[in-house]
């Protein structure tokens, strides 16, 4: 117990000391004209800071996380938040992880420009819905918002970039992937430009009673916001638009390299596809979705079995030598923006290797990296998610 305390205190420690980097919102308020804005009408937003030096051609821009919204109603809650509108986002935002500019936290990006797009349609940065109902005021304007940050970013230095990252968390991990080739075309021919998935592998399986609950949820978001339009056309000439939101069904079709960083019992998933509270409706899993630990025998069974689903989707994908992936059994959603995660002396590692030194391996093309951890528990490098 003193060791796990000892361990947690020390993680928290260097969040802490790099979480010092406060970056101030950028409100482009020029998006507006073009109809650009979040769910109630207001500008987009994004958080820039400098690089220097050796970095000072190369950019990683993360674009943040935070679910969907499938229903109206839900889209209205939104819209009262800063998932929602930038008038409701704070004026600073902590750079950490991959988006730390301390090399002793980030050794191989902390000197590029590093921008965080806010996130604030609810669809993915896929939505594109002209209307506005007046009852709502709803603007599904997703897709919008992407081109128009990419614009102002190209205009700022970032046509000229040598070096590039598309990144994203969760529902920006999910929009690195679906995004990822029009990234790359914006750029120059000459660069290198790659594409990191943080969390955002979302897998179409069925929840613990049988129900397609994910694949329906996809499907109301995807309707709701109308975004066929703007998800890959080499899937959706093939499959119904809402399956073309599955990784699975898209990430083989991408021309950029693309690596996936994915826990194997990502708890989002766990908690909001493989036990919905509408599969769970007498709170039996409430413990172990909490925490692996508390898992009962029989749970963990079917968290394995879960574990290998995801892994044989993942697999299905096929080989690619412009793809790579760190796959670990910790139980956590999003790795890269948390430092105790992303690189320190207690981060999780896979081969020996930290999230932040198998990454750079793979974008500077040192070694191709492609592991996947052994299962639950035999990973002891695990930290304790904060989340949680």
């Amino acid at each position: 117990m003193v060791t796990h305390c000892l361990f947690f205190f020390i993680s928290l420690l260097i969040i802490c000391r790099t979480e010092s980097l406060l970056v101030n919102i950028t409100i482009l308020e020029s998006a507006v004209a073009k109809g650009a804005v979040c769910l109630d009408g207001t500008p987009p937003a994004y958080h820039l800071d400098r690089g220097s030096g050796t970095g000072l051609d190369n950019w990683v821009i993360s674009i943040e996380g935070g679910g969907w919204c499938q229903n109206i109603t839900h889209c209205l809650q939104r819209k009262n938040s800063r998932l929602g509108s930038s008038a409701k986002m704070g004026k600073q935002v902590a750079f950490s992880g991959i988006m730390s500019n301390d090399p002793k936290f980030n050794p191989e990006f902390y000197n590029w420009n590093r921008v965080s797009v806010r996130y604030c349609d609810g669809g993915s940065f896929t939505g594109d819905v002209e209307a506005v109902d007046p009852a709502t005021g709803l603007h599904y304007r997703g897709a919008r918002i992407f081109e128009a940050i990419m614009a102002d970013l190209l205009a700022q230095g970032m046509s000229t970039v040598e070096n590039a990252i598309l990144s994203g968390c969760s529902a920006g991990g999910l929009a690195s992937i679906l995004h990822c080739d029009n990234f790359r075309a914006l750029l120059p021919k000459t660069a290198r430009v790659k594409c990191f998935s943080d969390a955002g592998y979302f897998v179409n399986l069925k929840d613990i009673s049988g129900e397609a609950y994910i694949e329906e949820y996809f499907n109301d978001v995807v309707t709701l916001h109308g975004s066929a339009k703007n998800l890959p056309p080499s899937c959706t000439s093939k499959l119904n638009p809402s399956l073309c939101f599955f990784p699975q069904n898209v990430a083989h079709q991408i021309q950029t390299p693309l690596f996936i960083i994915n826990a194997a019992y990502d708890h989002w998933q766990v908690r909001n596809i493989l036990v919905p509270s509408t599969a769970d409706p007498t709170g039996a899993w409430t413990n172990c979705k909490a925490d692996m630990r508390n898992c009962t025998l029989s749970e963990l069974q079917v968290l394995q079995g879960f574990r290998l689903n995801f892994l044989k989707v993942l697999e299905g994908l096929g080989p690619s030598s412009t793809r790579g992936y760190y796959i670990n059994s910790c139980f956590s959603h999003c790795q890269t923006q948390q430092q105790a995660y992303w690189f320190g002396p207690n981060s999780p590692r896979l081969f020996n290797k930290t999230i932040a030194e198998a990454t750079g391996d793979w974008f500077w093309e040192r070694n191709q990296f492609q592991e996947i951890d052994c299962p639950y528990p035999c990973d002891k490098t695990c930290v304790e998610d904060s989340s949680n």
